[in-house]
């Protein structure tokens, strides 16, 4: 099968098209034909070797996956060959996704709603279950809520604004000037402009602060409610927010996303109505992952960025 398979550790040019084993569906797995893949930052870092997740090369890249099951194991029943499906398998275990099969645990998958497409699709798991399993399973979000979400631009960040909407929660968002009007159109009752002074002022009696980018999180403190949280997606092992946090008196989490069947068809219902929707600013072939990976380390990406296989 068609692969991209990295040597060794480097730049994106490390990302290199070649030919490999087509995988085999063990027990309680499924075979899925790709269709697309989507391409999150933490590729980026593992590709780097700054994320020694998959141990040393060579490997397959990816975790974001939509595609038809084409082979089921025998001791499958959630689906059948031809059942369109989408998900993130094996995270932070390999998965492979950058490739025409992928064989995933059933309980990793769901079944792809019909007014999604697999580009949409590939776009959702990894970052749609990050802000789910920050906003609804870590911090408990509901209506009437105030939630103010950093980087609300970004692949987590225009996902966690839609999630906090449907909520029901007043949604407060940071993002560049030119990202403005595409979060307003997300649902954000407020935009902020990051660079264009303190973010803060003016700000108060949060219920949830989501920081994906990092770096926000001392000065968000104050900004919360006396029951307030600060999740932190990038900062969870930083021992001086966690200090500061006590010092506050403030609650802070750092949750790490992980497969759930459970909260990926929580999040396919909301496509499936129309509540979410994955914005995808690239689309391009398999074969040029490697100028993918360029484009998020630019840091300048709208929403996602997906390779069709």
């Amino acid at each position: 099968m068609r692969a991209i398979v990295q040597q060794s550790f480097g730049t994106p040019d490390v990302l290199v098209p070649a030919e490999a084993v087509r995988p085999v569906a063990g027990p309680g797995e499924v075979l899925v034909r790709v269709h697309a893949a989507s391409v999150n930052p933490v590729d980026a870092h593992v590709r780097a070797g700054a994320l020694p997740m998959l141990g040393e090369p060579p490997f397959v890249l990816g975790w974001d996956v939509s595609g038809v099951v084409e082979e089921v194991a025998p001791d499958v029943t959630r689906f059948r060959v031809g059942d369109e499906v989408f998900g993130m398998p094996c995270f932070p275990r390999p998965a492979g996704a950058y490739a025409e099969y992928v064989a995933a645990p059933a309980g990793h998958l769901v079944r792809k709603p019909a007014g999604l497409d697999h580009v949409r699709a590939a776009a959702l798991p990894l970052a749609g279950l990050t802000a789910w399993q920050a906003l609804v399973g870590t911090a408990g979000l509901r209506e009437g809520m105030r939630v103010l979400v950093h980087g609300a631009g970004g692949g987590v960040g225009h996902l966690a604004v839609q999630i906090a909407r449907a909520r029901g929660a007043e949604v407060l968002a940071t993002a560049s000037a030119a990202k403005h009007d595409f979060v307003r159109s997300l649902g954000a009752d407020r935009v902020i402009d990051y660079r264009a002074g303190d973010f803060a002022a003016g700000l108060g009696g949060l219920d949830v602060v989501l920081d994906g980018v990092g770096g926000y999180g001392r000065r968000s403190l104050p900004l919360l409610a006396e029951d307030g949280m600060l999740i932190t997606l990038i900062e969870r092992n930083s021992p001086e927010l966690t200090a500061a946090a006590a010092a506050a008196g403030r609650r802070l989490a750092g949750p790490a996303v992980a497969p759930d069947a459970a909260g990926l068809a929580a999040l396919a219902e909301l496509a499936g109505q129309g509540r979410l929707r994955p914005h995808v600013q690239h689309v391009l072939p398999l074969e040029e992952a490697a100028k993918a990976h360029a484009l998020i380390e630019s840091r300048g990406t709208r929403g996602k960025i997906v390779l069709t296989v």
